[in-house]
């Protein structure tokens, strides 16, 4: 006897299998809350979202996403950005793992995450889409169980970011070993050391570009950073623009 399965999909064509799976991804992506996932066409427009995806741009419908591209939905530069990065997969057919990156949601509340997109290639090879996720970044534990050592040099990472710093330092500070130090992170952060100095540094630098008017390269060296083009590549590398263009978005 066949399958319960296997009798199943042969009640269905192929296509009716894939807009089945399809369903079925979507309910099971609709439990992500701290996830946002999407499948798009060869043309970078919405086929799947769920619902984290749809409340994330202000919308209250999925039918407000399906058929438009990113940059047809979110104005500006958080629009552009992602449908350039999607005309890169389906360009070169290279994917994005786990890109720090920081998030704007309705009304402008940012939010850091990781993001991750896969070309969809057909039998023949040709990409015909792709699918992605961009999961927040959160602790998975309560503050009070991170150990003394770690929060301590959490802390001073949080107050002289604008120092010499580097992974190594702060597992000295710890009282840990860098690679216990960096699987400490890892498992509370989900990321490595470096991309938490990193982070903790945009993040001082978005606050000082939306809120003084301080030169970009101030700014730069007040995160930390030794001169306005190391700034400047490693804004653009985690927010997708310059550190000009962020301060005209966020003020507008």
């Amino acid at each position: 006897m066949k399958p319960a399965s296997s009798a199943f999909s042969g009640m269905l064509s192929g296509r009716e299998m894939l807009v089945l799976n399809a369903r079925i991804v979507e309910q099971i992506a609709d439990l992500m809350h701290d996830t946002a996932f999407f499948i798009k066409d060869s043309s970078g427009r919405y086929v799947v979202v769920n619902q984290s995806l749809v409340e994330r741009h202000g919308l209250k419908d999925k039918a407000q996403m399906i058929g438009r591209r990113p940059c047809e939905i979110c104005p500006g530069d958080y629009g552009l950005i992602p449908t350039e990065q999607d005309a890169q997969v389906l360009r070169t057919g290279r994917p994005i793992i786990e890109r720090l990156e920081l998030f704007w949601r309705r009304p402008h509340l940012p939010v850091w995450g990781l993001t991750s997109k896969l070309p969809i290639r057909d039998e023949s090879g040709s990409i015909t889409g792709l699918i992605g996720i961009s999961k927040d970044l959160a602790s998975p534990i309560h503050p009070d169980e991170i150990p003394s050592g770690l929060a301590r040099a959490l802390r001073h990472l949080e107050t002289a970011y604008d120092s010499p710093v580097s992974p190594s330092a702060l597992a000295g500070m710890a009282g840990m070993s860098p690679v216990r130090f960096a699987r400490a992170i890892k498992r509370i952060y989900e990321i490595t050391p470096m991309q938490m100095i990193t982070k903790t540094r945009i993040t001082a630098g978005c606050r000082l570009l939306r809120e003084t008017d301080a030169s970009i390269a101030q700014i730069a060296l007040d995160c930390g950073f030794a001169d306005h083009s190391a700034f400047t590549r490693a804004f653009r590398a985690m927010i997708g623009i310059t550190p000009t263009r962020f301060r005209g978005s966020a003020r507008r």
